[in-house]
């Protein structure tokens, strides 16, 4: 089986992919009608008009509870291999985790008691 065999399918794929997005397109530009609107083309920022320059500094807390997500973020994607092979490791698998949760949660308790999490 040479090389262009094995990819074939995958470039008739994406052949195939990208000409349906350009005739949507097509399509969608062909027989839209577009209609100007002042407040449709207006920026917004949720829902009601901008009231400050778009480079003004962020509060410290919002860069903390986006650490804090990311940190249980990576608690998840650290479950999913373990869930897959925990089988295979067996106790000592299950043990590593529990320990792993536990800091996890132990860390979760204290930002929460530190008011990290609390949003003014």
């Amino acid at each position: 089986m040479s090389m262009l065999e094995a990819y074939l399918p995958i470039l008739i794929f994406l052949g195939i992919g990208f000409g349906l997005a350009m005739v949507l397109l097509l399509l969608g530009a062909l027989l839209s009608t577009r209609r100007e609107d002042e407040a449709k083309d207006s920026p917004f920022e949720c829902g009601f008009e901008a009231f400050e320059d778009a480079r003004m500094k962020f509060d410290v807390r919002y860069y903390l509870v986006a650490i804090l997500f990311i940190i249980f973020d990576l608690e998840i994607a650290f479950l999913f291999p373990w869930a897959i092979v925990l089988n295979k490791i067996g106790l000592f698998g299950l043990i590593s985790m529990a320990i792993f949760l536990g800091i996890l949660i132990i860390g979760f308790i204290y930002e929460w008691k530190k008011g990290a999490l609390e949003w003014e």
